[in-house]
Order: structure tokens, then C-alpha cells, then sequence
């Protein structure tokens, strides 16, 4: 072998370990707790720090958790929240639809339906809305943002928009995903010029490259290419215990999903997804003349840790235990960012960027991000402190839900009219 393939092997191996690195949460902390420590020390470009206004935001959390869940039992932030929206038991009407399906074949409908729900769950914009026919009992009802995306994308697939297969229409699958165009999603999500749907080419291109993604990966993803198969892929070692871990899932997400992302934001040829430049973002040893491929970038995953909390419940549903589940990150979307704006915790050095289209490659976005994830972890020992519980009995999944997601709303609401503090360009597959 000549020295320029022994060269070429060895940059390989670099990148590949770069990627690697940019894909644990452990270094999405790291490097979001550095920024926040840096902004402390006002050495941020775009924001200062209030430390004073976090135990004001840690009490309107915690209360408006009690009035949430007034009994405490708060479950995960997940997207089977938003199946229940109105009171309505949509998780119920697939059971029912399954009729006898074994444990682990129902789980793998719920993985489906879960994956592409989280992957179409981008801001909607404040203009869009999906009228639901009368459900159980209940009247037809109108349902905007998150509940609006959940409540659209569930009736989607019972409808059978993304199964290939007439006969198995319950599932979601590479042909019938590779056939999903922005105009047979608009017509599900009731699209129209007057209601219009933000990022909508940008989720049908993104479900399409997800039906790649699952036929070209038959060891992950079975021969039909269903999300559904990574239930049997995740127990396979889990033994007589049934127990996995949430950074496991993940890992296998972040591996499996790669070639779904948007490609500008890569090592090499290896896809990083949600994952951005910012010049003060370095690993270990950072300032040494020595520079690693993953410095100046600053990874979130915010749509597949995402996609991990709302797997919990279809692996638990089967018997299955999840562990480790504060391994995973707080999700650094606007609601989360928005509340340690709208509290104070963060203020804007220049007022005017609240005014300003941003997109989420600028690095005052990504360095909003990367706080929100610090502050976040900052934040949920306070929150646990005010409502006497311990981080077994309120991990930080349950804190976004009980939590800082709704006060986020909240805030928004009375601040914005429900739009979030800072104005960001959204493409459909990070907000």
C-alpha cells in the first residue's frame, strides 16, 4: 500500500471518529456548557447572561407543572402528548385497528408512526391549522402548531399515506415514504393557500430521503425498510433483563437516520445533521495548535433526541425498560430557547436581532441553542427542588413536559401573540 492510501485510510478514520464524537450527548454538554460559561464571562457576541431570572423561571415551571399535573405524574415529553390532544384517545383507535397484533408487532407500528410523526414535527408557522372530523364522541375541533402536526400526521397514517403496501396500510415503509410530494402531504395536512404550512417541500423531500435511507439499510431497517424493525434490532441483546439504554437508541437513530440530513452539514462526506458551525465550539485541548475536524462545530440532534423520548413509551408498552434516560439533552427548540428569553435568563446584547429573519446557521441561533441546552440541565434540579421531587422520580424528559416546553408557550403567548422571541427561517427539518 503507497503512502497516499495509507493517508487517505488514516484521514477516514479521523473523520469517522470526528462523527462519532459530534454524536454523543455527553459532547453536546460539553460544549454547550462551555458557551454558556464563556457567556457568563461576557465574552458572547449575542447574549448576557441574568443567573438571577433562573430561580424566578425554575417557579413558574414548576407551578405551571402543578397545574398540568396536579398529581405529579408527569410523563415524557414525547409526541404521544400531541396524539392526545383534545382529549381524544387516538393511541386507542391504532390499538383497536391492530386487533390482535402480538406486543412486538404492535410496537412496531407504534415506532412507525412515531419516526415520521417526530420528522414532519418542524415549526408550522402561525398561519396553519387542521380541522379534525369529530373523534369518539368528541366534535370536530381545529388544532394548530405541534398538536396540529401530531393530530394531521396520526390521521396520515391511518390513512396509509406512507405504506407501499395496500394490504398492510398500518405502517410506514421505504416505497410508500419515497412516494410521499409535497402535494399528497399538503392535501393530508389540508394545505391550501389560506392555509398555508411552513417548510412543506422541506418535510416531503425529507420523508423521501428517509424512504431511501430505510431501503438501503436492510440489517437496520428489514427488507421492507420499516422504522418499525429497529424494535427488534434494540431488544436483540437485551436478554432476560428486556432493559435498553436511551443513548443506545439514539446512537442507532443518529447512525441509521445520517443520510436523511440536509448535506452542507458534514465532515468529509459524512452527513452530521442537526449539527452547526460556531467558531468558539472545540473539544478537548481546545487552543492548542493542534485542530480536530470536529472543532467548530456544535451538535444538537434536537429532531432524533426528540424521536428517542417518544420511543420510550412504544419499548416500555412492549416490556421493555429504557434506562439512562437523562443521558439524553434537553431539545433546543424554540419553546425551550424561548423561555429563557422571555424569562430573562438570556437577554439579546442588541436588541434589534429580535427583529431581524434569522437562519438556523447563524451563530446567534446556534449559540441560543447551545444555552438553552446548558441552562436547561441548570434548570431541572431547581424545578425538582420547588415540586419535592428526586431526578429518579422526575428525569429530565419530564421536566420538558411538565415544564419548560408549555412555559415556553406560555410566555410566547403573552408576549408574542404565540410566536416565539426571535425570528427564525425554518426549512422543516430542525424547528
Amino acid at each position: 500500500m503507497d503512502a497516499s492510501a495509507m493517508k487517505n485510510i488514516a484521514d477516514n478514520a479521523q473523520l469517522m471518529s470526528a462523527a462519532a464524537e459530534l454524536r454523543s450527548t455527553e459532547t453536546i454538554r460539553t460544549r454547550a456548557r462551555a458557551l454558556l460559561e464563556r457567556a457568563r464571562r461576557g465574552e458572547s457576541a449575542w447574549f448576557t447572561v441574568n443567573d438571577g431570572a433562573l430561580d424566578t423561571a425554575a417557579v413558574l415551571v414548576a407551578e405551571l407543572t402543578r397545574t398540568r399535573y396536579p398529581d405529579l405524574k408527569i410523563p415524557y415529553h414525547s409526541r404521544w402528548r400531541h396524539f392526545e390532544a383534545g382529549g381524544v384517545d387516538r393511541v386507542g383507535q391504532l390499538n383497536r385497528a391492530l386487533k390482535q397484533a402480538l406486543p412486538a408487532d404492535r410496537a412496531r407500528t407504534h415506532i412507525d408512526l412515531a419516526l415520521v410523526s417526530v420528522l414532519l414535527d418542524a415549526g408550522a408557522g402561525p398561519d396553519w391549522r387542521y380541522l379534525e372530523a369529530a373523534q369518539d364522541q368528541h366534535p370536530e375541533h381545529e388544532y394548530k402548531r405541534s398538536e396540529g402536526l401530531g393530530v394531521a400526521s396520526f390521521h396520515a397514517f391511518m390513512a396509509g399515506l406512507f405504506s407501499g403496501d395496500a394490504a398492510q396500510p398500518l405502517q410506514a415503509d421505504a416505497r410508500g415514504l419515497q412516494a410521499v410530494t409535497a402535494e399528497r402531504l399538503g392535501r393530508a395536512f389540508q394545505v391550501t393557500a389560506g392555509n398555508p404550512l411552513v417548510g412543506l417541500e422541506g418535510r416531503a423531500a425529507l420523508l423521501r430521503r428517509l424512504g431511501q435511507a430505510l431501503q438501503d439499510q436492510p440489517e437496520l431497517f428489514g427488507r421492507a425498510g420499516r422504522p418499525g424493525c429497529l424494535f427488534d434490532v434494540l431488544t436483540r441483546g437485551a436478554g432476560s433483563t428486556a432493559t435498553i439504554r436511551a443513548h443506545d437508541v439514539l446512537s442507532v437513530l443518529l447512525t441509521g437516520l445520517a443520510p436523511i440530513w440536509p448535506a452542507q452539514n458534514a465532515i468529509g462526506n459524512i452527513a452530521l445533521g442537526d449539527c452547526w458551525r460556531h467558531a468558539a465550539a472545540c473539544g478537548e485541548g481546545a487552543g492548542s495548535s493542534a485542530t480536530q475536524p470536529s472543532d467548530g462545530w456544535m451538535p444538537f440532534h434536537k429532531l432524533s433526541q426528540w424521536l428517542t423520548y417518544s420511543l420510550l413509551e412504544p419499548f416500555e408498552w412492549a416490556g421493555i425498560r429504557v434506562e439512562g434516560l437523562d443521558a439524553l439533552t434537553g431539545l433546543p427548540e424554540y419553546r425551550n430557547g424561548g423561555l429563557f428569553l422571555d424569562a430573562g435568563v438570556l437577554q439579546l446584547k442588541d436588541a434589534s436581532q429580535a427583529e431581524r429573519l434569522h437562519d438556523a446557521s447563524d451563530e446567534l441561533v446556534v449559540e441560543w441553542r447551545a444555552l438553552t441546552v446548558a441552562l436547561l440541565d441548570e434548570l431541572a434540579p431547581l424545578v425538582r427542588e420547588q415540586l419535592g421531587l428526586t431526578a429518579a422520580q422526575m428525569p429530565l424528559a419530564c421536566v420538558l413536559e411538565g415544564g419548560t416546553w408549555a412555559a415556553g408557550r406560555v410566555l410566547a403567548q403573552q408576549l408574542h401573540g404565540g410566536k416565539p422571541p426571535l425570528n427564525i427561517q425554518s426549512d422543516g427539518t430542525v424547528f
